[in-house]
């Protein structure tokens, strides 16, 4: 018989239960940022070691019997790269594929082998001069580390791709200085569709890790441009160029990776022999023009200082570009952000003299247009439009040009979307899922 008593609800109070689920969050966000970002600290001291490491031997190759020596220890590097991608395939390429699969369902990587085989393949790389920078592998590394914080904590499967994706913004939080853009970026790629708790839990880790690197490594981005002028809205015009151009060189990479990984399957090399090439490229490369080597840093340095005159800046495009091209599609352990970042560093570069002189502008408004042209490239290659416009804001530091930035995206968001450029790490995710025979499940 009914006795005419409610029954006592099963949820809590909505206040209640909403106070435990921000404390959950914020205490799952520190920890999460704390391992995640500590782990690409530790990649990033390794890295700048390696990193100085070839440059030292470089400037110490004088004689014949050394560039042998050199060559050889290239194609020793080669070698261990190979068992390296061999012993772990998930630890070849970036990794940010991977941890877009990983985090959608298609993939359950081995997050020890992971961190494991990707942080020595990686220095393996940067030792080689290979065109690959670090920040690409700090999303992998960070994501892996959040995956096994999951693991050893036996977290649900919903709650380990939450812990994945906040370990991935903490990596790119850590290895940029930029935490927003560490935020933007895990959110746009590898969740289409996010709550405001994963957003507030990634927000957390990735401030986290920011702070932890800037205690190691002091409180500038790791590109820093500086903006001295602003760029007079009469210049608007030629903002608006520079992102139909971005949208276009969008297309030109896609293509041109494509073309990359057809030379790689023409090649007669046994399987995971492909870093031989840019390997020994480096070494050709590290003689003539040792600028186009690592991740680009120090040139784009120079760039923003003004220190490289407009021929030399179109032949470093050029040649920067078609090694990068090479050592992406090579399978060698590295990023593509950095590079990527760079190149379109130099288009916007070039874009700026030309503009320059058209308007007979003040030579310091160059620099305006290289963040602009480097905001237009990324948002045209990623196709993350939220994160292109954080990023420019992070690396100068202000949110005053805002609105040149969030042209510029625009614009080459929709050129990149009508030429039908495929978003840089969707299309490397489906090409991991030939590769291992998963069928989509859409």
């Amino acid at each position: 018989m009914p006795t005419g008593r409610r029954k006592p609800t099963l949820v809590p109070p909505k206040g209640r239960y909403r106070r435990g689920l921000i404390l959950k969050s914020t205490a799952g966000g520190l920890l999460v940022g704390l391992v995640a970002g500590g782990v690409s600290i530790i990649y990033r001291f390794a890295s700048t070691l390696f990193q100085g490491g070839q440059a030292y031997i470089l400037d110490h190759v004088t004689n014949v019997p050394l560039i042998v020596m050199y060559f050889i220890m290239l194609a020793v590097l080669a070698f261990l790269v190979r068992k390296v991608i061999t012993w772990e395939p998930f630890t070849a390429g970036s990794g940010i594929a991977e941890v877009r699969g990983e985090v959608q369902g298609y993939f359950d990587m081995n997050w020890v082998k992971v961190l494991v085989g990707k942080f020595v393949g990686c220095l393996l790389s940067m030792a080689g001069g290979l065109s690959l920078g670090r920040e690409g592998p700090s999303v992998q590394l960070g994501a892996m580390a959040g995956k096994g914080l999951s693991r050893l904590t036996h977290r649900g499967k919903k709650a380990e791709h939450y812990l994945i994706t906040c370990g991935a913004s903490a990596g790119l939080s850590a290895a940029f200085n930029c935490p927003l853009t560490g935020v933007m970026f895990a959110l746009e790629t590898f969740n289409a569709e996010y709550s405001v708790n994963l957003l507030f839990t990634a927000l957390i880790a990735s401030v986290t890790a920011d702070f932890v690197s800037k205690v190691f490594f002091g409180m500038s981005p790791v590109f820093s441009v500086p903006l001295d002028l602003f760029l007079p809205l009469s210049t608007v015009g030629f903002v608006i160029a520079l992102g139909v151009i971005c949208g276009v060189t969008g297309q030109i990479f896609y293509r041109s990776m494509q073309l990359a990984q057809k030379f790689y399957d023409k090649l007669p090399l046994p399987e995971n022999t492909e870093p031989i090439v840019p390997f020994l490229l480096a070494g050709v490369l590290g003689l003539t023009l040792p600028g186009v080597l690592g991740d680009g840093h120090l040139i784009l340095e120079q760039l923003v200082q003004g220190q490289i005159a407009v021929r030399m800046i179109a032949l470093l495009l050029v040649v920067k570009f078609a090694y990068s091209m090479l050592c992406f599609t090579s399978k060698s352990p590295g990023g593509s952000l950095a590079p990527m970042i760079v190149l379109g560093a130099f288009v916007g570069g070039l874009y700026g003299h030309l503009a320059v002189r058209a308007l007979g502008l003040d030579m310091m408004l160059i620099n305006n247009f290289i963040i602009l042209a480097m905001a237009g490239y990324f948002a045209a290659i990623v196709r993350t439009p939220l994160t292109a416009v954080a990023l420019a804001c992070e690396l100068t530091g202000s949110f005053s040009h805002l609105i040149y930035f969030g042209i510029v995206v625009t614009v080459a968001e929709v050129v990149s979307s009508m030429m039908k450029t495929e978003p840089m790490y969707e299309a490397g995710m489906k090409n991991l899922m030939i590769k291992h025979h998963i069928v989509s499940k859409q």
